[in-house]
């Protein structure tokens, strides 16, 4: 019979064993995120850095995204969201303020010119790849700047943009949010029908987060190209949230050839950490309380205090990309972080340095140096291609 003594040595050299596994696989994700070619298609660093101007070039004090963190983690191109807040649909000033952000994410270029590049095509990324340079390829979040007028569409893919989230948090003369309760078109409005094949023959990729489902499915039966989302992960872990796909939208999306490029953020990683915040809503909606006056900000102290908040793991975020995968092969699948836009991240991802933790992630999980490639920027490179393709043929 072994002794006590025994069996402890056994099970410590078994943890030792794994221990050393895992930092072996650690390293390698590191090793891979410098050799392969990383793209997030979607980084809130212009809204935040109009609010509160950084030097980038630098560790900042705030946010998730800066030059050396960007290098830390293996990031080469990061899709600079331009966000347009839903409240511009009524007021006005969205094409100015679009304009506004654009011109900041070019003025990055000329502040720093040895460490951010503009891009306007994946030939541009992928020349760009490897010059210890990030490259700042541009998207339009909320399509309200183009105020029912192709000669904006034509105008803001002249100054770099090359997707356009459809909506944002409310519905706009485009389309339904998937946020909104309000479906004031039941999907596409008569405007944004006809969108769709401008923006096919354009060459402008389609980006689908943030629309309601019945929008989702008529942009799928009127696109001519495939369509991305940009920041969006999956309904299976996170039940009822119109916000992230189901199943079914996933299916159709690969059949379409798209891609989705899974965001970050708890509230879209985590089930658990979903159904508390929404917990917290409810009571804020019966108590009539506004989440961040003085009653909102004690409420939420002592409910955050109270429960055992599960922001979910890095190897949630995985099983989100695995999902994916498991359900219709590794060809439509990326990374869109939604970094600078989102709120509390799972465990293991802090900001632009994590993309080696996903990398470790799906390596335990026994993805293929090719199928990494793939998930970190062959797949959009491929559908931004197809869709510059088409225009192409097309003029």
């Amino acid at each position: 019979m072994k002794t006590f003594l025994t069996l402890f040595l056994i099970a410590a050299l078994n943890i030792f064993s794994q221990n050393e596994d895992a930092t072996e696989l650690y390293s390698k994700a590191v090793e891979l995120s410098k050799k392969l070619l990383i793209i997030d298609t979607h980084i809130d660093i212009p809204y935040r850095l109009k609010s509160n101007f950084e030097d980038i070039s630098k560790i900042t004090e705030t946010g998730h995204f800066d030059y050396p963190r960007a290098i830390e983690g293996g990031l080469d191109a990061a899709f600079m969201a331009i966000y347009i807040p839903s409240s511009y649909e009524e007021k006005g000033g969205s094409i100015e303020l679009a304009d506004t952000l654009i011109n900041l994410v070019e003025n990055l270029t000329k502040l720093y010119p040895d460490k951010f590049e503009m891009a306007y095509s994946p030939q541009d990324i992928v020349k760009q790849f490897g010059n210890n340079k990030i490259s700042l390829p541009m998207g339009m979040e909320n399509g309200t700047p183009l105020q029912g007028d192709f000669k904006n569409l034509k105008h803001f893919y002249n100054r770099g943009i090359r997707y356009i989230t459809l909506s944002h948090g409310e519905a706009n003369h485009i389309c339904d949010s998937s946020y909104d309760p309000n479906k004031k078109w039941n999907g596409l409005s008569p405007f944004g029908k006809s969108l769709i094949a401008e923006m096919n023959k354009l060459g402008m990729m389609i980006d689908i987060s943030h629309v309601s489902d019945s929008t989702f499915y008529q942009v799928i039966e009127l696109t001519k190209t495939p369509v991305i989302a940009s920041h969006s992960s999956c309904r299976f872990y996170t039940p009822g949230f119109e916000r992230n796909m189901n199943d079914d939208m996933i299916k159709k999306l690969a059949e379409n050839g798209g891609v989705i490029q899974i965001t970050f953020g708890s509230y879209f990683v985590s089930g658990n950490y979903q159904s508390k915040m929404n917990e917290l809503d409810n009571y804020y909606k019966e108590k009539n309380v506004k989440r961040y006056s003085d009653e909102g900000k004690k409420y939420y102290d002592e409910f955050m205090q109270k429960n055992k908040i599960d922001y979910g793991t890095s190897e949630d975020l995985a099983n989100h990309i695995d999902h994916v995968v498991k359900l219709v092969g590794i060809d439509h699948v990326g990374l869109g972080s939604d970094f600078d836009g989102i709120g509390k991240l799972p465990a293991g991802i802090k900001d632009v340095s994590s993309y080696p933790q996903i990398i470790y992630e799906l390596l335990k999980k026994g993805y293929s140096e090719k199928d990494i490639e793939k998930i970190c920027s062959g797949n959009i490179l491929r559908v931004w291609k197809e869709v510059e393709d088409y225009a192409k043929d097309k003029n």
